[in-house]
């Protein structure tokens, strides 16, 4: 029987391999030429007015914090709102700068609950993370109205949120910073890379400066200069090495031209996801937000006996997945406050094979299993 998976991406190999082809011969495959060309090309799609290609979203949180940190004069041990529910790099990136991250509880969406982010908060707290869990956008508006209320910055964790639109808008201009991840799993595919973007040019510039080891000047830039004094540059502070190569967005720039495509397959089969499930009492849909979109990077359902159920879908060749485990489960957030929504979703939820190679008659499979499975009468 053929395994259903829960994700396999689609590359589409003979372009591809001819966009690194062109960087094989240019001899260039570090940062610039085809990084440049993805920027710009992602922020056509978005709208999105400064973009920066980096070689992980991860790599881009940490940079979201470090660079805010740094704008605003926060001090170690100040406090950034963020979910439990979430893949640990998100929480990771506050901790890598001294910052403690504070969990809210999380909503029927499976992101930020507003009502949970106001009781969090504290005289230390400075920013908060939002998770667009799946491509969702949750109440990302209320959270947008308490962070300005509150004078508090606003992180878009968009990893999961390549071609989510609010509002027939794409997101990333709510927050103060706002990151995308080009994992291979991801919407937009490559092998791995991110896109940090910021709302003003001279923070695009920092940025820039700080994925480069804090030299002013990048390699690319300096190749193409008519000064004859190439080899001087100033290193202004002690950076990351956090850029994107020409490899990478030659992957990206492919995979950015068929996304609008992909994404409308994805909710294709979201779709008939909810058809087949809309009956099945056993089984909770998380739901997508009013005038949102979504990338539906995810399908996530809620069930009892979670665990039973995953062992029964493997057993007959259906791989899904869990996204995530609450955060607290893990040893350096122990300590931190219940968010029992987050801990029930925890126990509970299934990322359901969600990819370009599934047809109609693999999610048929996929919810007969289930409904085999979770109401066995």
């Amino acid at each position: 029987m053929k395994p259903v998976q829960l994700f396999v991406p689609k590359f589409r190999t003979a372009e591809c391999l001819e966009a690194i082809r062109e960087c094989l011969e240019k001899g260039w495959t570090g940062l610039g030429f085809k990084t440049t060309q993805f920027e710009d090309a992602w922020k056509a799609y978005t709208g999105l007015p400064h973009a920066h290609f980096l070689n992980s979203a991860t790599a881009g949180l940490h940079l979201a914090v470090r660079m805010l940190k740094e704008q605003y004069g926060w001090r170690d041990g100040d406090e950034i709102i963020s979910t439990p529910l979430t893949f640990v790099s998100s929480n990771h990136a506050i901790q890598y700068e001294r910052l403690r991250p504070v969990f809210a509880d999380v909503d029927q969406y499976l992101c930020l609950d507003p009502e949970a982010v106001a009781s969090r908060i504290t005289p230390r707290t400075r920013a908060v993370m939002f998770v667009g869990l799946g491509g969702n956008t949750g109440q990302l508006d209320a959270i947008v109205a308490l962070c300005r209320d509150r004078g508090l910055r606003l992180i878009l964790d968009a990893a999961h949120m390549s071609g989510t639109r609010l509002r027939g808008r794409h997101v990333g201009l709510e927050g103060d910073v706002s990151v995308f991840s080009f994992h291979a799993v991801k919407n937009l595919p490559t092998a791995d890379g991110g896109m940090i973007c910021l709302p003003h040019a001279q923070q695009d510039a920092a940025a820039r400066r700080w994925t480069w080891l804090g030299i002013d000047k990048d390699t690319f830039s300096r190749t193409n200069s008519d000064s004859s004094y190439k080899w001087h540059y100033q290193v202004e502070h002690v950076g990351f090495k956090y850029h994107g190569n020409s490899i990478m967005a030659a992957i990206g720039l492919v995979s950015l031209k068929y996304l609008e495509a992909d994404n409308a397959y994805r909710r294709q089969l979201a779709a008939w996801y909810d058809e087949r499930l809309a009956d099945l009492q056993t089984v909770e849909r998380v739901a997508v937000a009013a005038d949102c979109e979504s990338s539906r990077h995810l399908y996530q359902i809620l069930v009892d006996r979670r665990d039973e159920v995953m062992v029964g879908l493997n057993q007959r060749h259906i791989y899904p997945g869990v996204h995530y485990r609450d955060n607290t489960l893990y040893p350096m957030h122990a300590d931190q406050p219940d968010c029992p929504h987050a801990r029930r979703a925890s126990d509970r939820v299934i990322s359901l094979p969600m990819h370009l190679h599934m047809e109609e008659t693999d999610v048929e499979r996929v919810c007969g299993t289930l409904r085999t499975l979770t109401d066995p009468a």
